[in-house]
């Protein structure tokens, strides 16, 4: 079988024919955001406590490794962004996510015990909040980060109500 034939790309298809709802572009924005915050007092308080020991070279060696690290925040953010998606099928909610190892979980509407809808003081502001479907094992439990904030409420709503009609029989 050659490579063509099988890719493992496939194994992550939406199937029947459907096509991947994608997140927010706000996603990536909000992750770079939250390192921002972290990285700023860690900039200042390591540049301070480095420049005792190595004076201003290093505390400007200091900063630019923090500065750095939010960049690359960023990069893996834009790929992260890039890999969440989700899809409503008849009978069950598939995710996908991951940036160096790909994920899948398929999520029955009759298995979902709950639906969380969270979304932090950044989140708010920019108008995004966290999907999480919740079921009796906890490795299916599903996440869909950044979802615009009046999306999160039509799917939380349309989610709830399919495990609902699911569970009707239970």
């Amino acid at each position: 079988m050659s490579r063509s034939e099988y890719a493992a790309g496939s194994a992550f298809a939406a199937g029947d024919g459907l096509e991947w709802t994608r997140i927010s572009p706000r996603h990536t924005w909000q992750r770079v955001a939250m390192a921002a915050v972290c990285a700023v007092p860690a900039a200042a308080v390591g540049g301070f406590l480095v420049s005792r020991n190595g004076g201003l070279p290093g505390a400007l060696l200091w900063v630019a490794a923090v500065v750095v690290a939010v960049v690359l925040t960023g990069i893996i953010a834009e790929l992260a962004h890039r890999s969440v998606g989700y899809a409503e099928r008849a009978d069950d909610l598939i995710v996908t996510h991951g940036v160096f190892v790909r994920r899948l979980i398929v999520v029955p509407y009759g298995r979902m015990q709950f639906v969380d809808v969270t979304a932090g003081l950044l989140e708010r502001w920019m108008g995004i909040a966290t999907v999480r479907m919740h079921t009796a094992a906890a490795a299916t439990d599903a996440t869909i980060p950044s979802v615009p904030a009046a999306e999160a409420a039509m799917l939380r709503d349309r989610l709830a109500r399919k495990g609902e009609e699911r569970n009707m029989g239970l």
